[in-house]
């Protein structure tokens, strides 16, 4: 039996079909030195597809709320801070 605690961190490897230039683009980023690795930026990528789609959930469950003096300053922050600064 395989220890829990041995599939912590543990990582699936996917095949996935692109575009020639998204893995042209992809390519470049590795090139510039801005990631070390294709999985890398699809990992990237798809961290802040998954990041977008939980704030959207959550848009959806606060605009019925109404205005919240919090939450406006909250938001004002949050869309003068890069999402790179997120990671």
């Amino acid at each position: 039996m395989i220890p829990k605690w041995h599939h912590a961190g543990m990582s699936k490897q996917i095949a996935v079909r692109l575009p020639d230039d998204l893995v042209d683009f992809i390519d470049q980023l590795i090139d510039r030195g801005d990631a070390t690795s294709r999985a890398v930026v699809v990992a990237r990528a798809v961290a802040k597809e998954r990041r977008r789609e939980i704030a959207a959930r959550d848009a959806a469950i606060l605009a019925p709320l109404g205005d919240d003096p919090d939450l406006d300053s909250l938001a004002e922050y949050m869309a003068r801070t890069p999402l790179d600064d997120l990671d």
